[in-house]
């Protein structure tokens, strides 16, 4: 049998892994008894696990219990302009002339969406994994993994409502084109078109995020009108 401690620690980090993948829808309840049942252990451990989520912005305390964090409608510009400063700056750092990109890491990664190219991904939520990757491997590659770690942080945050977008063949083409181009930039040492491109990038990702959850906020609201 674990230990409580190991227990508590197993149950914490199953249940971040499940939010942070999209898992948990963020209209599911955290029921402590459902999710004891679903991780084969007590109480005690979830309701420990939950706490430490919460205290970690991952999950929301809301008039019915606790829920899997869901950013504000009005909280998505900011979050999508602190995204943007982080990822630029791995640029801004090359152009200043501090530091290089890694060569090996950046042309592997681009690599594999020339790939994506010929053979692009399903049009479904796993994209958005995929695409995360493309982003944080971008900015590892200018070497400050501080600034990767604050990327993670925001892409935890927006990945709810990406994860429940719904996406096209024509959308996973455009991004793949702009992930190659970026990245060909960089590597070329063309730092000022790669930052103007992942500017624009990132710019039209907020816009078409906004603009598809203002639109998914109207129906629901016709829908309760409806209802009513």
């Amino acid at each position: 049998m674990l230990a409580p401690g190991t227990r508590r620690e197993r149950v914490y980090r199953a249940l971040r892994a499940d939010l942070m993948a999209g898992v948990v829808s963020p209209d599911d309840r955290l029921s402590e008894e459902r999710l004891a049942e679903l991780y084969g252990v007590s109480r005690t451990p979830v309701r420990e696990a939950l706490a430490r989520l919460v205290s970690e912005g991952l999950v929301e305390r809301r008039e019915h219990g606790l829920f899997p964090y869901r950013p504000r409608f009005e909280d998505l510009g900011d979050l999508y302009e602190l995204r943007a400063t982080l990822e630029l700056r791995g640029i801004t750092r090359a152009m200043s002339g501090g530091i290089t990109h890694d060569r090996d890491a950046l042309g592997a990664e681009l690599d594999r969406w020339r790939r994506f190219r010929d053979d692009p991904p399903a049009p479904d939520s796993g994209f958005v994994a995929l695409d995360e990757q493309y982003h944080l491997a971008l900015l590892a590659a200018s070497g400050n993994l501080a600034l990767c770690g604050a990327l993670d942080a925001v892409n935890v945050k927006v990945r709810t409502v990406r994860m429940f977008d719904e996406l096209t063949p024509q959308r996973i083409v455009r991004a793949v084109d702009d992930h190659i181009a970026v990245a060909e930039a960089v590597f070329d040492g063309r730092l000022d078109d790669a930052h103007t491109r992942l500017r624009d990038h990132i710019v039209n990702a907020c816009t078409a995020v906004v603009q598809r959850t203002e639109a998914a906020r109207t129906m629901a609201r016709l829908s309760r009108a409806v209802r009513d």
